[in-house]
């Protein structure tokens, strides 16, 4: 089945600014209806709306301050979202922050935010006010959600939770009763201020140096060239399917392997090894 944009309406959380901006404007571009940014950040929100309105007209987005920590008022955005446009069709779990050195916060935004936006998204929102056959839900999970990394441990581990939140709820049994489509993408470094204002966001001196080495060794990509493959995996990704973007280049499927061919990797290979 081929998701079709036009005549949608999506809720995009951190949608005022980076990645959550162009997720929008690709979205418009390819016809959606209409926008809900929610994003705490009522400054750069409203700044958005006038982008947004002089490129694809009034009436086509709105914003809601939300702090996605707090479920009562990412609720509230998806009330206005109905309230105003009538539907929702697709949600994007965009909002996040990578700074270690206040893991905790971070954790809260990267992991509950996430959570909060499936449960309201998946159990309530969806099912109830969507056009067509499915809605789709995008959880925006980060390269260092697959390979790890020394730099920011615990954003990495933020992100690896992304992916299992969207392994989990893409399960069919879920898409056999809500028909929502879950998945979840992977950006590589991408050009926007959190990889550009990431200095000092770590847990000291040594991981300092460790993101050196990381950032230098990957490609960094326009937020409009991830944005547009986005659009593709919004149409034609599989459920419970996760989706690597990086270096500019087309996405792919990151695949894990069957647990039962793990079986052969036994410890004791590696007791007689030593």
């Amino acid at each position: 089945m081929v998701f079709d944009i036009n005549g949608k309406v999506a809720l995009i959380t951190g949608g005022a600014s980076g990645v959550g901006l162009e997720y929008a404007k690709a979205l418009l571009r390819n016809g959606l209806k209409a926008v809900t940014l929610a994003d705490v950040n009522g400054d750069l929100g409203n700044k958005a709306l006038i982008e947004i309105s002089q490129q694809f007209g009034s009436k086509r987005a709105i914003f809601s301050k939300t702090d996605v920590t707090k479920i009562d008022q990412l609720e509230d955005s998806f009330k206005k979202t109905v309230e105003t446009f009538g539907n929702i069709d697709i949600v994007f779990n965009n909002a996040g922050i990578l700074n270690d050195a206040i893991w905790e916060k971070q954790i809260s935004i990267n992991v509950n935010g996430v959570i909060h936006g499936m449960i309201l998204a998946l159990e309530t929102y969806l099912p109830t006010y969507h056009q067509g056959p499915e809605a789709v839900i995008v959880n925006i999970s980060s390269i260092a959600g697959v390979i790890g990394t020394a730099h920011v441990p615990i954003y990495s581990a933020t992100k690896h939770a992304v992916i299992g939140i969207t392994r989990s709820w893409g399960q069919p049994a879920f898409y056999k009763k809500f028909n929502v489509r879950v998945v979840a993408v992977c950006p590589g470094v991408t050009d926007t201020p959190l990889i550009s204002e990431m200095n000092g966001r770590s847990l000291g001196d040594i991981y300092e140096e460790n993101g050196k080495e990381f950032v230098g060794e990957l490609t960094v990509q326009t937020p409009e060239v991830l944005a547009e493959e986005v659009m593709n995996i919004v149409k034609y990704g599989p459920n419970g399917s996760v989706w690597i973007v990086e270096g500019g280049e087309p996405a792919y499927q990151y695949v894990f392997p069957d647990r039962n061919q793990m079986k052969y990797n036994q410890i004791s290979d590696y007791i007689q090894n030593k």
